[in-house]
């Protein structure tokens, strides 16, 4: 239902606070995950609730007026104080849990985040799931905006002041080859994973400080498209141990072997603001305890003996 003109609302506010740190409209809409237009009828609902106007349009970038300085300073407040409300409410029995975001690591993608829905989903009946899938810094970038609750990514850096994190899983990386092709390290081109992204930056800086130099004509950011030129003899690649469960037609065509340097490994966690959903965050990771030894460890490491113990539950 639509929210009525004249009443203040907490995602009129939170809209608002995020309108008021990206100084434009279009910028707060992709951050929230709205349409502009959308964006615009709440900052007109607010205003025509509050009775005054909070931002001047006709500047580029946007800026607030006097009445608008007042609400930012208060706005941040408002909306702590809403999400402990809802995760203290969640903690004494997630049955009064409204609204979930959850943000999952793309690794997930075809074998724990459709299993974890549907356990939470039989659980909380009442509870209306909201899914994002995606890279880890995106994830990190959308939970510090509050636009998700709860993200299992891989840790990046020693985290953030206003985030708490619950190990999950020890994922090691490993070299994928053409399979049997043992020599295509040294034979074939390596096919990196983009330095856009964490992921890649920090492969090229373990490649680096080991002293390793390697041709390399291809930088993707698809796992899929990196495992199907491997499997067809273009070269090899390095990816995570989770990314080989991508393989999808390609696994009888590849091979994973250890990386011709230093063991390099990422954590993947659960990660929830502090004022957000911690009352909760303990509980969902004990749920995925079962569920990646299930559907991560065991099947990758009976087809990879020698990843036991390096691929392993935290």
């Amino acid at each position: 239902m639509s929210d009525k003109v004249g009443r203040l609302t907490l995602w009129g506010v939170e809209v608002f606070l995020a309108v008021s740190e990206e100084g434009s409209v279009s910028a707060a809409a992709k951050r929230l995950g709205a349409s502009p237009s959308a964006v615009s009828q709440q900052i007109s609902n607010l205003e025509t609730a509050l009775g005054t106007e909070l931002i001047n349009r006709r500047e580029r970038p946007m800026s607030l007026t006097p009445a608008g300085r007042v609400l930012r300073r208060r706005a941040q407040s408002i909306l702590v104080e809403a999400a402990r409300a809802r995760s203290e409410i969640a903690g004494l029995d997630l049955s009064h849990l409204a609204h979930l975001r959850l943000g999952m690591v793309e690794d997930f993608e075809s074998s724990v985040t459709p299993l974890l829905i549907t356990q939470m989903a039989d659980r909380l009946t009442e509870t209306r799931f909201e899914l994002e899938t995606g890279p880890s810094h995106r994830l990190l970038d959308r939970l510090e905006n509050r636009a998700l609750d709860v993200i299992v990514a891989a840790e990046l850096g020693d985290g953030a002041e206003w985030s708490e994190s619950h190990p999950l899983l020890q994922d090691p990386f490993v070299a994928v080859v053409p399979k049997g092709h043992h020599g295509a390290v040294k034979e074939l081109p390596l096919i990196q994973y983009t330095r856009r992204h964490a992921m890649g930056r920090m492969l090229a800086e373990h490649l680096a400080m080991q002293g390793l130099t390697l041709t390399h004509r291809f930088e993707l950011d698809s796992y899929r498209a990196m495992i199907a030129m491997v499997a067809g003899g273009t070269g090899w690649t390095i990816l995570s141990s989770l990314g080989v469960l991508n393989a999808g037609r390609y696994a009888d065509e590849i091979e994973a072997i250890p990386l011709p340097v230093a063991p390099l490994s990422r954590q993947i966690s659960l990660t929830v603001r502090h004022d957000g959903m911690s009352e909760m965050a303990r509980e969902v990771a004990d749920q995925l305890g079962p569920l990646l030894q299930a559907q991560v460890v065991d099947p990758v490491v009976a087809t990879y003996p020698w990843l036991g113990g390096y691929l392993k539950i935290l």
